[in-house]
């Protein structure tokens, strides 16, 4: 039978993106016997990045995805969560994690490299007769036929599809036609990041932490990697220069000039990197639709945030098992699926999304509002720190 005579359940599901919120999405649906296409337009299945933060919330969605020992023989478990003062550095709060968060949350908190986790998902993916995964195959058009849907790609090729998930990020082209509301909204926020070999980094910086160093209107985060061979420092600041995109290489001027007069550990961690890559931070306005007929966003492009939770993987993860659950319930009805899927998810999203702004304020406070967080958090208890994100771990 054809492609385009082929009818309900027969027809693969269509996922744009390779990225982690597109192979979690295909691994999702392929547990539940559901086949699909991975379209990646790229010319291979990489990703591109540093080093990321995984909540006990997303190794809930590991566990279900079968994927949480791959993830673990990569990642690396923090002591702390430790936030210092760039200017006096004070330390302003330490949350103990390892066992004391997986006492609470039942699930540990880790760091790993981008590229780790998203070799794991593709190896997975790679593992499943039910997941096509084809790279340079940039999607130029779609089609909602009502009981069905294709693609046609940059080649000329048409796919036929029983629905579309988008997870094509932040610059989703398919969120135009199912939002439309244009444009990412710039937050003045830079973000420059790199990668040091744990042997450049200096023997009294050397930390099994996440630690951050807060400043005004900057900040700098650094952890160990991949086994703690490696050492991940992001320096955020804010700037009103701007390029679409996140992979452009940075002006150590500039990023030098936004942390003058701070604490040396901070200046010989920046003074360390000869070749930084920059990031214009964005995200969007929450909104409460994602889906037009057989079409669905997922991730970045249905709720792309700031950094500052460090839960963009994460909620994207959250999101690819959450539809598959119920799309293996309603896979007769994708687009009643897809409803349901996006009404258990958009206030959670949403939250953090308005969150993350919060943080990135609250992390690049000044003046009195500055010492007033310093005072605020210098009293807080470990289990205040976990009560404050029981909403985000334990969700």
């Amino acid at each position: 039978m054809a492609q385009g005579a082929m009818r309900g359940q027969d027809r693969p599901v269509i996922i744009i993106g390779g990225g982690i919120g597109g192979l979690a999405t295909a691994l999702a649906l392929a547990l539940k016997g559901i086949r699909s296409i991975v379209l990646e337009q790229s010319a291979e299945f990489r990703e591109v990045g540093a080093g990321i933060q995984l909540g006990p919330n997303v190794f809930r969605r590991f566990e279900r995805l079968g994927i949480r020992a791959a993830i673990e023989a990569d990642a690396v478990r923090p002591d702390n969560l430790i936030m210092r003062d760039a200017l006096t550095g004070e330390e302003v709060t330490r949350i103990p994690m390892g066992d004391h968060c997986v006492a609470r949350f039942g699930m540990p908190y880790a760091v790993t490299h981008r590229a780790d986790l998203h070799l794991t998902l593709l190896k997975a993916c790679q593992a499943q007769k039910l997941i096509e995964l084809r790279n340079n195959a940039k999607v130029t058009a779609h089609h909602d036929n009502e009981d069905s849907v294709s693609v046609t790609l940059a080649d000329g090729e048409t796919v036929f599809g029983d629905c579309i998930i988008a997870c094509d990020g932040l610059w989703s082209r398919m969120r135009d036609a199912v939002v439309g509301d244009g444009k990412p909204r710039i937050s003045g926020h830079i973000a420059y990041r790199a990668v040091l070999p744990i042997g450049e980094v200096p023997q009294n910086q050397r930390e099994n932490n996440v630690v951050l160093w807060a400043g005004p209107k900057t900040h700098l985060v650094h952890y160990p990697l991949r086994r703690s061979t490696l050492y991940n420092l992001v320096a955020v600041f804010h700037s009103n220069r701007y390029e679409e995109g996140w992979n452009s290489f940075g002006d150590p001027e500039e990023l030098n000039e936004r942390f003058r007069n701070q604490q040396p550990e901070v200046l010989t961690l920046l003074g360390k990197i000869e070749s930084w890559r920059m990031w214009v931070l964005c995200d969007r306005e929450p909104v409460d639709n994602w889906t037009k007929g057989r079409i669905t966003l997922l991730g970045d492009a249905a709720h792309p945030m700031l950094q500052y939770l460090a839960q963009g993987a994460c909620m994207a993860i959250e999101d690819a098992v959450c539809l598959a659950d119920h799309l293996s319930e309603l896979r007769d009805d994708p687009n009643k699926a897809f409803l349901a899927y996006q009404k258990e998810r958009y206030l959670r999203t949403a939250r953090v999304q308005v969150m993350a702004r919060v943080y990135g304020d609250f992390y690049h406070a000044t003046g009195p509002v500055r010492e007033l967080r310093n005072q605020m958090l210098a009293g807080r208890t470990m289990q205040q720190a976990y009560d404050g994100n029981a909403w985000l771990y334990g969700g």
